[in-house]
């Protein structure tokens, strides 16, 4: 099994998308790239701690390659805003990729660039950086939009997230 992490906004809207995915075994939203041990839900959405809201995806290359985790990443979000996503602004919300490995870095180096020149006419601003130490969010904060579906949030937001990516991804959706 390999496991990224990924920023791309709120990890509520990031989750959804990646929990149906073939090949992908678990997601966990949570927190890294700050200096802050343990933090809080409440610290990082102050922006005091330096953490990006993440998900920490673990996937089964021989299900799913890492380049197509990663098209669904660039796709799914605006990668070309800094520290924001719609609505939501911050730090915590940058778009980054936290590889785990030598080779993910190369990976997801080339689909930046790849990305820059076939999918946006902005420059990207994510960031690649190496993992660090993952804090696991509150468990109010798992499996979020599966459990809160008819929410405000869930309904004005990330229902069509997912129309977006069922429309383009359906190869990639767990049966």
């Amino acid at each position: 099994m390999e496991v990224i992490y990924l920023g791309a906004g709120c990890f509520w809207c990031v989750e959804a998308v990646f929990q149906r995915l073939i090949g992908v075994s678990e997601v966990v939203s949570g927190y890294m790239g700050g200096s802050v041990k343990n933090p809080a839900y409440r610290e990082v959405c102050n922006g005091t701690t330096g953490h990006a809201e993440v998900i920490k995806v673990v996937f089964d290359e021989s299900q799913i390659t890492i380049e197509d985790i990663l098209t669904v990443f660039w796709a799914t979000h605006d990668p070309t805003t800094l520290n924001r996503q719609g609505a939501d602004r911050g730090t915590q919300y940058r778009s980054a990729i936290f590889y785990t490995s030598e080779a993910q870095m190369e990976v997801a180096k080339q689909s930046k660039s790849d990305c820059a020149t076939q999918l946006w006419s902005d420059p990207i601003v994510t960031e690649i950086t190496a993992a660090s130490v993952f804090y696991a969010a509150e468990a109010y904060h798992q499996n979020y939009f599966n459990q809160n579906s008819q929410q405000s949030y869930c309904s004005i937001v990330i229902n069509p997230k997912l129309k977006k990516f069922r429309e383009h991804f359906s190869h990639l959706i767990e049966k």
